[in-house]
């Protein structure tokens, strides 16, 4: 008996010891990692989930297929980075610079992107869902094809960004400046779109079933062969766009719109003049 409680307390002495000396190694030991990170400009194909990488300041970065599922990148400055492939679930990257970067194919589900640079990134076939993009600058950036189902973007700067053929049910898209960008063919059910600017914006093919655009300002969009079923236009600008040329329009859900001598409405459709 004694024998065997000798040797239990042994073990536990030896344990505890070990994970003492862990606890005061990690600190160094994770800063040399970041260290190393710096000086590769990157980590390819690592794992660095849960990591500590706030501030991290890396140009022409390679992350590509490396794993920073819910890390700390806050603020990181990472411009023209690649991080195709990489599994980035709900990794915190507010307010960061990632302009430039690849996120092609990325897992991005419940990313945190708030107040984020994201201008000219390329998002092809990326899983946004469920993503926090509040207040980002994606300008000129390209979701072609990206899953943004429930992800919330709102006051987004999204001029002549590209969403085409993307999957955008139940998007909160409210007050952003959307101008110029491109959701041909892309899949918008129910998403929000009050008060944003989309003039000139392209809807060309797309399903906006249920969507809102109040006081929204679709001024010269292309709305050729989208889906407006159960869609609410209220307080819409519509100068120079053609609603003929939409399909499931709701005489009774456009209320208050305006328009000019350019705009063509369906029959039963009515508009008075927008102001200048």
């Amino acid at each position: 008996m004694r024998s065997s409680f000798s040797a239990r307390h042994a073990f536990r002495f030896l344990a505890v010891t070990a994970a003492t000396m862990i606890s005061l190694t990690a600190p160094a030991a994770l800063a040399q990692d970041v260290d190393k990170i710096i000086a590769d400009k990157g980590c390819e194909d690592c794992d660095l989930r849960l990591r500590e990488l706030r501030h991290l300041e890396i140009e022409s970065a390679n992350f590509t297929d490396a794993v920073l599922r819910e890390a700390d990148m806050k603020e990181a400055i990472l411009p023209n980075s690649s991080f195709r492939n990489a599994d980035l679930r709900r990794t915190e990257l507010e307010r960061a610079n990632l302009s430039g970067s690849d996120f092609y194919k990325g897992a991005m589900r419940g990313i945190d992107m708030e107040k984020a640079n994201i201008s000219g990134a390329k998002f092809q076939r990326a899983d946004l869902r469920n993503s926090d993009l509040n207040d980002s600058n994606m300008e000129g950036a390209d979701f072609t094809k990206a899953d943004l189902r429930d992800a919330s973007l709102i006051r987004v700067k999204g001029a002549n960004s590209i969403f085409a053929n993307a999957k955008m049910d139940i998007v909160d898209l409210e007050r952003s400046d959307l101008r110029g960008a491109d959701f041909s063919n892309a899949r918008l059910k129910y998403s929000d779109l009050d008060r944003v600017d989309a003039s000139g914006a392209s809807f060309e093919g797309a399903d906006l079933t249920g969507v809102r655009f109040s006081s929204a300002n679709l001024s010269g969009a292309n709305l050729k062969g989208a889906d407006l079923s159960s869609a609410l236009l209220r307080h819409t600008r519509l100068n120079d766009v053609d609603l003929t040329a939409a399909k499931g329009l709701d005489p009774e859900r456009v209320i208050g719109a305006c328009g000019n001598e350019n705009t063509k409405v369906p029959y039963g459709v009515e508009l008075k003049t927008c102001a200048e």
